[in-house]
């Protein structure tokens, strides 16, 4: 695994960065969310990742989730800011940030479900199946503050 993450762990190491990111919950028929078990930790998680120079958060989101699992979508509203400083990812090459994050409802408009470099699979997972998957703890807060129906964007 080249990442790690650390939540609430006395062992963690101090994060040198804050980077700005997003994430997707993709829902189908509200039945269905999008999922990626990812390469770099081996858990299953929502889309997303960092925002490139140049972009929106909004084109961010969208290059993003077609990149990792070759859905279109649209951007539908922001769930929440995620920046818990409690919450830090160390990656294999020596980076080290505090999470900081854009969590966006999103719908699908179009493409197909593909894997890419940085999935083992993606699907539609069932909601009533989420707790039968490894899915860190920060993504689980996530998924559930976009299925409580808020409609404010959660600060965490």
């Amino acid at each position: 695994m080249n990442r790690m993450d650390y939540y609430y762990n006395d062992d963690a190491p101090k994060p040198l960065k804050i980077v700005p990111a997003v994430s997707a919950v993709v829902l189908h028929k509200e039945k269905e969310i999008l999922l990626q078990e990812r390469i770099d930790n081996g858990k299953w998680s929502l889309p997303g990742g960092n925002v490139e120079p140049g972009e929106t958060v909004e084109d961010a989101i969208k290059r993003e989730v077609k990149e990792e699992t070759g859905i279109d979508i649209v951007v539908k509203h922001l769930i929440g800011v995620y920046s818990d400083p409690n919450h830090v990812i160390a990656y294999q090459d020596g980076e080290v940030r505090q999470q900081f994050s854009l969590c966006f409802l999103c719908e699908k408009i179009g493409g197909i479900v593909a894997a890419s470099n940085e999935s083992k699979k993606v699907e539609f997972v069932s909601i009533s199946e989420l707790d039968t998957l490894d899915i860190h703890i920060t993504q689980k807060i996530r998924i559930k503050d976009a299925l409580s129906g808020n409609s404010k964007a959660f600060i965490r």
